[in-house]
């Protein structure tokens, strides 16, 4: 049976900085940093890191500092990193929030039971809603 090493503050930062100083074409990781500075960014304080960052267009794109300042780069330097990849393997990133409009609604029924599995779903995967999970799950597939 193998022991999973102990992560301090710094090793936990480490092992989540992402690899940015990766090939990407020049035009690519413009074209990434330009919207991934227009994505809407959450910053909440943690007892453990001091700052743990996501954008709420991509909310598994983390980072994390000391400092605000320093939770910002690392979440942005992520951020830029996805966006990067899913453009260089021909996919769309998100919409800007500022720019999604949700101005149509789609209605379904459910059981209680299939209500409680997506509520349960959802905030397990990193959503603040049913309605965020569902879409970005149908969206995914689509």
């Amino acid at each position: 049976m193998s022991k999973t090493p102990r992560t301090t503050k710094k090793a936990k930062s480490k092992a989540n900085k992402p690899a940015t100083d990766r090939p990407f074409t020049p035009a690519i990781l413009r074209a990434a940093r330009e919207l991934a500075a227009s994505y809407r960014l959450l910053i909440e304080p943690d007892a453990e890191v001091g700052y743990l960052g996501r954008t709420v267009e991509l909310p598994y794109a983390m980072g994390d500092g000391e400092t605000i300042e320093a939770c910002v780069a690392t979440t942005m330097e992520a951020t830029v990193s996805v966006v990067a990849t899913l453009l260089e393997n021909g996919e769309r990133p998100p919409t800007p929030a500022s720019e999604a409009r949700r101005d149509r609604q789609v209605n379904i029924r459910l059981t209680a039971d299939e209500k409680e599995r997506l509520d349960e779903a959802a905030r397990a995967a990193g959503f603040r809603s049913v309605s965020d999970y569902i879409r970005h799950a149908a969206l995914k597939s689509a």
